[in-house]
């Protein structure tokens, strides 16, 4: 009996350290490590707003825009009764809802007229526009229409900017007053000189893609089917017309003669005077 609990409790035993053994993994350790950096006072001021710098760019956290960043863009073909009426009336729809279109191409061949341009409207009416351009079709080729979330790239940029111009000022002080040698003053202007070019290139980032959120883009393609007409071989030209060609000829050519006396005058005196001295010098 006694044997038998003895060999229950080491079979137990193998069993439990077997199982521990499975469930422990060196990969699955986590070290939540957190290093002390012990300030000695050797460290100079620029050394210390670098370190600030990277603690700044690291705590980028910042309040969720209340307005989705929303990119939207469209690209339709539609068939109409009249490409002109058409597209008169899409420009009379664009300027009452405050947009413009910015280029237009116009397309005349044998079989239809098409009309080709890009309309640029306020993001909150572009369902309108849309709508109102879709009502006038008889037919619809294709209508497609996509949108693209930059929420998050805007708030990115945000963010880093907001802490580059609060590093740029900090340097900045530097160059007022902190910097004791000519070696800290360079780092401190070269620094700045990236900073500047960084927080230029992040503007712009964010003025482009203001734009493109507060202005929609609709590419719109209007066609109109004519009746196929073939081109003629010889051009041959009406009774009229050559009747008309005739009157300006003749009132040209009168033109001509009478000017042709004009610029002639002086010979034509001149040969008068010879006529009368040649009579009046044979009656003598």
């Amino acid at each position: 009996m006694m044997k038998t609990q003895t060999f229950k409790f080491t079979v137990g035993l193998l069993l439990l350290t077997t199982m521990a053994c499975n469930n422990y993994s060196p990969n699955d350790k986590q070290y939540n490590e957190s290093i002390a950096i012990e300030n000695t006072g050797e460290l100079s001021n620029m050394e210390a707003y670098a370190s600030d710098e990277a603690t700044l760019l690291q705590e980028e956290g910042s309040a969720f825009p209340k307005e989705l960043k929303i990119i939207k863009n469209a690209n339709c073909r539609f068939k109409v009764a009249d490409v002109d009426s058409a597209t008169r009336a899409t420009q009379k729809l664009v300027a009452q809802y405050a947009g413009y279109i910015s280029d237009m191409r116009f397309n005349n061949n044998s079989y239809s007229l098409e009309n080709r341009f890009t309309v640029r409207i306020p993001q909150e009416s572009f369902e309108a526009v849309m709508d109102g351009i879709s009502d006038m079709a008889e037919f619809v080729d294709f209508k497609n229409i996509t949108t693209k979330d930059v929420t998050e790239e805007y708030v990115d940029i945000e963010a880093r900017l907001k802490t580059k111009l609060e590093v740029k000022a900090r340097y900045e002080e530097i160059l007022k007053g902190k910097a004791k040698t000519v070696e800290e003053v360079l780092m401190a202007e070269a620094k700045l000189g990236q900073l500047q070019e960084e927080i230029e290139a992040a503007q712009g980032r964010l003025k482009y893609l203001s734009g493109k959120v507060a202005y929609s883009t609709i590419q719109v393609d209007l066609y109109q089917t004519v009746q196929h007409k073939e081109e003629p071989v010889a051009y041959e030209r009406s009774f009229l017309s050559k009747a008309a060609s005739g009157f300006s000829f003749g009132w040209k050519f009168i033109q001509y003669i009478v000017l042709a006396f004009v610029h002639a005058w002086p010979l034509i005196v001149l040969v008068l005077g010879g006529v009368f001295w040649y009579r009046t010098w044979k009656k003598k």
